[in-house]
């Protein structure tokens, strides 16, 4: 019974360790998105935060 524990709680250890590592995926994945946005949509980004300071 206390080998079965022992390997339950490898396998739950591990588990957390794939979320993690999924969750940092996905953090890279989003990440490379908003760079490639920005990349492509700076100058635009630029010109509207310049005319809305213009304003104020």
């Amino acid at each position: 019974m206390n080998l079965i524990r022992k390997l339950y709680v490898k396998a739950n250890e591990s588990a957390r360790g794939q979320t993690m590592t999924e969750y940092a995926l996905i953090l890279a994945a989003v990440a490379v998105v908003v760079y490639v946005g920005y990349e492509t949509m700076g100058s635009s980004i630029q010109s509207l935060l310049s005319n809305v300071d213009t304003q104020l």
